[in-house]
């Protein structure tokens, strides 16, 4: 099922994790912006959690890739 994940190089994950955890720089990463928001409770819009899900995706995909090598 997770066959896919052999294809793509751990280098390109690790980039483009960082670069979407980190995405967009000013004023806050959305990431730790979402974060907070669901700490908080107010993470109840459907566009905020469907962002913070895409802003952690390529993390979720490195993970699996690991714990698959594993």
């Amino acid at each position: 099922m997770l066959k896919f994940l052999d294809k793509i190089p751990y280098s390109a994950l690790i980039v483009f994790a960082i670069m979407m955890l980190a995405a967009p720089m000013t004023p806050i990463p959305h990431v730790i912006e979402k974060t907070l928001m669901l700490i908080n409770g107010t993470l109840t819009r459907p566009l905020d959690i469907f962002d913070l899900c895409f802003h952690l995706f390529p993390l979720i995909l490195l993970i699996l890739k690991f714990i698959k090598d594993r």
